[in-house]
């Protein structure tokens, strides 16, 4: 199918903006592939209703599209559309800019000036990367879908506020839960409708009238009459696993136009880098291995192979003994070293007897005698 003849339901494009030459968001979408197909008509049963939505997906899947087309097909199409990346800002202006402040509520804050959700109301409110909120952000965000009632910083007089909330992660939120960055509360607050954007790699149907979309698209730039992929280059699309998603693809695009010849995309045109081949399974980078960890791990196979039934206590007590030690008796700076409180420190040193041993324990001893 052309991508100029392809209907509006099955092509989501963002509005035009010189900022998007430098993005890494995902500039089109299409439903081709019956994966996407199978999003679509989710998008299509979430949309009408008034629930928090929140999208889970990779960088460059395409999640601020889902959300424009979600607020077009709901009641709210004719209010704002207000789109606002939460890792964009720094930690001390997150509240001002999501909620407003008020004049001299900090130094430069030389007018009033209203937050994103009052510049949202009536509409929709897309919270892109919601999980690099500050934990006392994400406090103020719960209060304010609970109460449907901003507060501007430096004020104390609550403003009424009628806005749907679509948020978007590219990391799971239930991980950020249990890990303690991400509050739960806040975590089943927007948990009401979901929608899982699958990669690219997972919707091959899409690769190629994406490709053709951002080839008249580019060649529209460049001043093209048209241009065109080979047999061996659409193979060769179809083939990559796309880590970068809809975004690399149009990069791709891009850059191939720009050096192909006669307007015939070939494969050697296409500058493609394999990215998840030198990444993990679980998608992270493997760190260098210091000698120290290597011993650690080798220490461990050591105390595996023992098959001690109290193996959990036994490291356990190993490396609080062990950073004592090291700190020469200090609980605060075993704590310290360790990442956790002096209280724990020493509840674990007395369960371990460690107290009791130490030189520096009996020399107190003796001074309180």
């Amino acid at each position: 199918m052309n991508a100029s003849t392809r209907t509006p339901d099955r092509l989501l494009t963002l509005p035009r903006s010189p900022n998007l030459a430098t993005s890494i968001r995902a500039t089109a979408q299409v439903f081709e592939d019956p994966k996407s197909q199978a999003l679509l008509e989710h998008l299509r049963q979430v949309a009408p209703s008034e629930a928090s939505v929140l999208v889970i997906g990779e960088t460059g899947t395409g999640k601020e599209l889902v959300a424009r087309h979600i607020h077009n097909l709901s009641a709210r199409r004719n209010g704002p559309f207000v789109a606002v990346n939460c890792g964009a800002f720094s930690e001390s202006l997150v509240e001002a800019e999501l909620f407003g402040h008020e004049k001299g509520a900090f130094t430069g804050a030389l007018a009033a000036k209203a937050g994103w959700f009052e510049a949202a109301n009536g509409g929709t409110l897309f919270l892109d990367e919601i999980g690099d909120l500050p934990p006392s952000i994400q406090v103020k965000l719960l209060r304010v879908l609970q109460e449907r009632e901003v507060v501007r910083l430096g004020s104390r007089r609550p403003i009424p506020i009628d806005v749907r909330l679509v948020a978007a992660t590219n990391v799971d939120l239930a991980d950020a839960v249990v890990a303690g960055h991400f509050r739960e509360d806040l975590f089943y607050r927007l948990h009401v409708a979901t929608i899982q954007l699958p990669p690219l790699r997972e919707r091959r149907g899409d690769i190629l009238p994406l490709a053709e979309y951002f080839i008249v698209e580019h060649c529209r730039r460049l001043g093209y009459t048209s241009a065109s992929l080979s047999p061996e280059a659409e193979r060769k699309l179809l083939g990559h696993s796309w880590a970068g998603n809809i975004r690399e693809l149009e990069n791709a695009i891009h850059h191939a136009l720009l050096v192909c010849r006669n307007r015939l995309i070939q494969p050697a045109d296409l500058h493609l880098i394999d990215m998840r081949a030198r990444q993990e399974p679980n998608g992270l980078r493997r760190a260098p291995e210091s000698a120290a960890g290597s011993a650690l791990e080798a220490a461990l196979q050591a105390l595996f192979e023992e098959n001690r039934e109290d193996l959990y206590e036994h490291i356990e007590e190993t490396v609080f003994r062990a950073a004592y030690r090291f700190c020469h008796g200090n609980q605060l700076q075993t704590g310290r070293l360790l990442g956790i409180s002096r209280n724990i420190v020493r509840a674990r040193l007395e369960k371990i007897g460690e107290l009791e041993t130490s030189p520096r324990h009996n020399v107190v001893s003796l001074v309180g005698k």
